[in-house]
């Protein structure tokens, strides 16, 4: 596992693929352009619904709610979402919430041309938009590994961000000439209408077939469960959240008070907010495309940091100037460090999930963003109404550079040295008869002979099974000694019911394995260790 930069992947003489080589698949190139044409509605959509806001109720609490009632429901409702795309057909689930979110925004688009909006109900819609876009995430991400071969996924993380950047350098440009030019409700209509190129996409794209389960299909709520209990006992995941955490609480202050400081720091109309963000966009590009060559200089936990630095210099220079140009300038910056930032968090969590529980863990991983995001947006919300608005931009920027110090130890991509992939080694279990699914709990035992003097290795070996069984089900783990038989050794740890162990089966990993035999080679003996099932009489 990687443990500073200097071990870092990203670091190695290895040439990587080049960042344009997920381009020469036919349906990561054919989505990605789908996907960008949609983004712009999206963008659209946010510079509408937060400038249409400022003309409705110019509060900052309400301005820094929009970006509040985007981010939250994914916080709410992301973890049933990435349960549900593990569960479902992705492709099939992909394609009616984004057939969901074009009806919202056609309804939108009416309502603002109607001039029937007001501040609740446009918060209640953003919040309607966010519950969709809840849905959409984790299963958006988790075909991404499935789009391009491993070699090429860091380099399709940072053109899915990139085309995210892209369509954030155009998208606004066209919102504020829409709004100005046209009327308030031409972007939400404009958005309603990209909806068409992504869900063709995705009626076109036919996936491989994923792998099936001989098992019964999961339900919901143990799915989530699953979910939760393998990134509790996750090491690199939980690293790459707390770099997370210490970026976004204070990155979240800028995009909340970015419609503000266009109208009320510069003074300027939606045209000059639009300008801001296709700034954001531009220097979002230019960081992709200048992404990997960072990241060979610096190795991924080193580029964070910088980019956090940077975080930190915009919003001092947007808490002090008052000329377009140098906001724009900082905007731009902005968006460069963005991406560095997000680009690094995303691919660190995707090697740290295997296949069956990707999408749950980027839900947890989105859950935790957008929390972040959510929480931040309303806070800095808050700073600003009791001072103003200059003030919540400065606190923000050094909260940003003390993030830095605080999470430098949680370090990124340790997930690269894993191999999670099925290992599928362990025999089925020996049973006398059919042992109902949820007949529980039951008990594994692995019965070990180990030489005393091989012990303390032994026993420092096995250790780390513990958050493995752990990960997939088991509590109650521990090792014992027989009192009358110093070398006999046995593994013992719990699980909740058999077909929860079943599916231990069926998910324990390549690395897992590797463990599992080291830890079985200091085992004496012509036949291996012997491992015995107990479940539950009642």
């Amino acid at each position: 596992m990687t443990s500073s930069d200097n071990a870092d992947p990203v670091g190695q003489s290895t040439k990587p693929p080049s960042a344009w080589a997920p381009f020469g698949e036919a349906p990561f190139a054919v989505l990605w352009i789908a996907t960008v044409i949609s983004s712009i509605g999206t963008w659209m959509h946010d510079v509408g619904a937060g400038w249409l806001m400022t003309t409705l109720d110019p509060s900052p609490m309400l301005v820094a709610s929009i970006q509040a009632a985007t981010t939250l429901p994914i916080f709410l409702f992301v973890m049933v979402a990435g349960a549900v795309a593990d569960l479902v057909d992705r492709r099939k689930l992909l394609i009616w919430v984004n057939v969901a979110m074009a009806a919202v925004a056609t309804v939108l688009a009416l309502m603002v041309h109607w001039e029937a909006m007001t501040p609740l109900r446009l918060l209640f819609f953003t919040f309607l938009m966010g519950s969709c876009a809840a849905f959409l995430a984790p299963a958006w991400q988790a075909i991404v590994p499935s789009l391009t071969p491993r070699s090429m996924l860091p380099s399709a993380i940072a053109l899915n961000s990139m085309g995210i950047n892209i369509s954030r350098a155009i998208g606004p440009a066209i919102a504020g000439f829409l709004i100005v030019g046209v009327s308030l409700a031409a972007p939400f209509a404009v958005n309603a209408l990209t909806f068409i190129g992504i869900i063709a996409a995705l009626i076109w794209w036919k996936p491989k077939a994923r792998p099936q389960s001989k098992l019964p299909p999961e339900h919901l709520a143990p799915a989530i469960a699953a979910g939760v209990r393998y990134v509790a006992y996750n090491k690199p995941f939980q690293a790459t959240v707390v770099r997370a955490f210490a970026f976004f609480l204070f990155a979240s202050a800028y995009w909340a008070m970015l419609p503000l400081i266009a109208k009320d720091v510069l003074a300027s109309g939606p045209e000059t907010y639009g300008v801001l963000l296709t700034s954001v966009g531009a220097g979002a590009v230019g960081g992709a495309l200048l992404l990997p060559q960072i990241k060979k200089w610096l190795g991924a936990n080193k580029a964070v940091a910088v980019a956090s630095a940077l975080t930190a210099a915009v919003l001092f220079v947007l808490a002090t100037t008052t000329t377009v140009a140098v906001a724009a300038g900082a905007a731009a910056v902005g968006g460069l460090a963005w991406i560095a930032v997000l680009s690094s968090l995303n691919y660190s969590v995707q090697v740290s999930l295997p296949d069956w529980g990707r999408a749950r863990g980027l839900s947890m991983f989105l859950m935790l963003f957008s929390g972040a995001m959510a929480g931040g947006s309303l806070l800095w919300g808050q700073v600003a109404s009791s001072f103003d608005i200059q003030t919540a931009l400065v606190v923000a920027g050094i909260g940003a550079l003390a993030g830095i110090a605080v999470s430098w130890p949680a370090k990124l991509n340790q997930g690269e040295a894993l191999d999670l992939s099925s290992a599928s080694h362990w025999p089925d279990p020996v049973v006398a008869g059919p042992v109902e699914g949820d007949r529980g709990p039951v008990m594994i035992q692995i019965h070990y002979r180990v030489a005393e003097q091989d012990q303390p290795a032994f026993l420092s070996e096995i250790e780390k099974l513990a958050d493995a069984r752990r990960r997939n089900g088991g509590y109650g783990w521990t090792v014992l000694r027989d009192a009358d038989d110093p070398e006999s050794l046995v593994e013992t740890w719990l699980e909740a019911s058999w077909i929860s162990h079943l599916r231990h089966h069926e998910r324990v990993s390549q690395t897992e394995k590797a463990v599992q035999d080291r830890v079985n080679a200091f085992h004496q003996g012509e036949e291996g260790p012997v491992v015995t099932h107990r479940v539950s009489a009642a």
